[in-house]
């Protein structure tokens, strides 16, 4: 299940009550969230001219840190103070701004890069911001997990979750099988490049996995998504405990295929 912000709600970057929520429990966040694909990680690093990274919406370093791992050296931008604490605690650098109000003082990077953030950017701006910053042929990639809980679970979680949360902003939309559920993200994040006209013609990436979750695990990971961090605590209860009854009836684990999905696009020499 992806939880997209419907057509006729403001853009997902304007959700700021949303937006600033995850940082409520960064351990929590940390711990449950998946990394990213080696491959994808391997494929940008290969395709920069260097290893200097900025991390946009770094949040607690997830991804900073398998860039560094990598070899590279990172600097996150993250505007939640409290997943900018977090992220150093782990040994990444980070400075608390949105990319739209972030001062680069200078600074250039080989690549710029958002794992699960980009969404929360205004996708001309951040464009923008990261055509300032990068170097010729430095590369610009936006990622995403899109993932597909099984038919049980989802009408469990879409059911109760319109009940307790009749107002929220998300639109709860079951992934299709080999589908593409950010594409209407990753088409105006292309438009937002194209329109800086500072890059090249964006490709996008597909890396497909799976990861089997226990019941606990899975509900473990719950309260971090856009969904629920905003509500309160006796209705974040009320979702997982429903949940947690359609997992058990599947025999209490199961197993969720991934997609992690990739724009990204290269850097035009200056004019």
């Amino acid at each position: 299940m992806t939880t997209i912000p419907p057509e006729r709600a403001p853009a997902p970057h304007q959700h700021r009550k949303v937006a600033e929520s995850f940082g409520a429990d960064t351990e929590r966040y940390d711990r449950t969230r998946p990394p990213y694909p080696g491959a994808l990680i391997e494929r940008i690093v290969e395709g920069s001219p260097g290893r200097d990274v900025l991390d946009i919406g770094c949040g607690t370093g997830i991804e900073a840190r398998q860039f560094q791992a990598a070899g590279c050296r990172v600097l996150g931008v993250e505007p939640d103070a409290r997943m900018a604490a977090f992220a150093r605690g782990t040994g990444v650098e980070v400075e608390v701004a949105t990319i739209e109000e972030w001062d680069p003082a200078g600074r250039t990077f080989d690549a710029a890069v958002a794992g699960t953030a980009w969404h929360w950017v205004d996708p001309v701006a951040g464009a923008a911001k990261a055509a300032q910053v990068l170097r010729p042929a430095g590369r610009l990639a936006v990622f995403w997990h899109a993932f597909e809980l099984p038919a049980e679970v989802t009408e469990a979680f879409a059911a109760v979750y319109r009940r307790v949360a009749p107002d929220s902003p998300f639109n709860m939309q079951a992934a299709r099988p080999g589908g593409d559920p950010y594409g209407a993200i990753l088409d105006k994040a292309a438009d937002g490049m194209e329109e800086t006209g500072a890059f090249a013609a964006p490709d996008r990436w597909r890396f497909e996995w799976e990861r089997t979750y226990t019941r606990d695990e899975w509900l473990d990971q719950m309260p971090t998504q856009g969904p629920l961090t905003w509500l309160q605590p006796e209705q974040v209860a009320e979702v997982l405990d429903s949940v947690g009854s359609a997992i058990d009836a599947l025999g209490g684990s199961f197993t969720m295929p991934y997609a992690t999905v990739a724009l990204t696009a290269t850097r035009r020499p200056p004019e």
